[in-house]
Formats: structure tokens, C-alpha cells, sequence
């Protein structure tokens, strides 16, 4: 029997009250402030992004480097920053914002929610027992968090509830299918990977360079299966020279 995401829920209705607080608090900042404020998340943003880049396993550097790569290639063929772009657009439209960092808010905001183990290890045991405390815990964290990150990117920001419902959510909801393929090694090479993409929004707060963040979202993807499969690689063939 399948169970609904009811933290995940919980979890949209505090990053609901959170990004709403923080574009409250938008109208006050003054050119100056705000910009004391983009230095402040940037720099934030890049202490939590090395440290979950760091979390890479020895021995899966290929691994890592082969999802960007790849990954990168992949985003920019299929263009995922027009697809992400016309997606935002629509939502936008429906919601009238006219914010014009609606698109990076949105995924810088699902990054930093989203990708992290205590994301999918709190997804996999509310579906599999039902044990929600460790969501209800991340719930708080990012209500706080979707306060500076509204108050910094608008109203992108609340709207990533909509991509973490997919996906925190869809895990849930399929955590028997997806119980034995998140490891400790596929969700610490995950945490790298979403690491370098979290430095990488730093970077645009930050003004140092422009990459296109949308387009090296594949490489999440790439890196659960890829990193998956080299274990098993690794695991068999350590197996295979114990039994010689």
C-alpha cells in the first residue's frame, strides 16, 4: 500500500508561509540592502555547496565528473534552459508575477531544498514506515530558509513547492521501488553533484560568472544511475576476487 506524502505537504505549507514572509519583507529593502543581502545568500550558498560537494566517495571522481560532463552536453542538446524558461513563463503568467528572476529563484529554491540526503532519506522512511519526523524537521529548515531566499530571488521561490512535490514527494510515494537504489554512495555522490550546482547559483549571486545552471540539471540523473551501477561494478568485482 502506497503512502501519501503528508510531510511533503507539510513541507510545501512552510516554504508557502516562509517565501510569503520574505517578499513581505522584499518592499522594505532599499537598492543597497538588498545587495548586502545577494552577497550574504551567495556566500551562504557557496559554504553549503562545498561542503556537500565534499561528500563525494574515493574512487568516484569518473563517476562525478563523467554525470557533469555528459550531463552538461545532454541540457545544453535537449536546450532544458528554454524548457525551464517557457515552464516558468507559464507559471508566472498564472500567477502574474512580474519578477525577473522568477526562473532562477525557482530552481536555486529546489536545489536547496530538494537535493540533499535528508530530502530522499526522509522521503524513503515516510514511505516505507510511515516515519515523518525527520521531513517535519527539514520543513522547519526550509521555512526559515525560503524567508532570505524569497526576500532575495521574489516569488520563484514559493513556486518550487511545485517541483518538490514531484519529486520529495514521488519518492515517497514509490520509496518500495526506490529503497535499495539510493545507497550511501548514490546519495553521497547525489549530495556532490547538487553540491557544484548549488556553488554555481553562489556564483550568480555572487556576480562572479554566468553559467547555465538549468542546462546541468542532468546531471542529477545521470549521477544516481551511473554511481548506482559502478557500485555494483566495484561490489562485484570485489566479490569475484575474494571467492579467486
Amino acid at each position: 500500500m502506497k503512502t501519501w506524502p503528508i510531510a511533503t505537504l507539510v513541507n510545501m505549507l512552510t516554504v508557502t508561509i516562509g517565501s510569503i514572509i520574505g517578499l513581505y519583507l522584499k518592499q522594505f529593502f532599499s537598492d543597497d540592502v538588498q545587495e548586502i543581502v545577494f552577497q550574504t545568500v551567495g556566500l551562504g550558498t557557496l559554504i553549503i555547496g562545498i561542503k556537500m560537494a565534499l561528500r563525494l566517495p574515493e574512487g568516484y571522481l569518473l563517476a562525478f565528473m563523467f554525470s557533469l560532463i555528459v550531463g552538461a552536453v545532454l541540457g545544453q542538446l535537449v536546450r532544458v534552459d528554454i524548457i525551464m524558461t517557457d515552464l516558468s513563463d507559464s507559471l508566472k503568467l498564472l500567477s502574474g508575477s512580474t519578477d525577473g528572476r522568477f526562473t532562477e529563484g525557482l530552481i536555486s529554491a529546489f536545489l536547496l531544498f530538494c537535493v540533499g540526503s535528508m530530502t530522499i532519506i526522509g522521503a524513503l522512511e515516510e514511505g516505507l514506515q510511515q516515519k515523518r519526523e525527520l521531513l517535519y524537521v527539514k520543513s522547519i529548515l526550509d521555512g526559515f530558509s525560503s524567508i532570505v531566499l524569497a526576500s532575495t530571488y521574489g516569488s520563484g521561490v514559493l513556486f518550487s513547492i511545485i517541483p518538490m512535490l514531484i519529486f520529495q514527494g514521488g519518492i515517497t510515494m514509490a520509496a518500495s521501488q526506490l529503497k535499495d537504489i539510493f545507497s550511501n554512495i548514490v546519495l553521497d555522490c547525489l549530495s556532490a553533484v547538487g553540491g557544484i550546482l548549488i556553488i554555481a547559483i553562489s556564483f550568480h549571486l555572487l556576480k562572479i560568472g554566468n553559467i547555465w545552471l538549468e542546462n546541468l540539471l542532468p546531471s542529477l540523473a545521470l549521477i544516481i544511475i551511473i554511481s548506482y551501477y559502478f557500485e555494483k561494478y566495484l561490489s562485484n568485482k570485489a566479490a569475484s576476487v575474494t571467492n579467486f
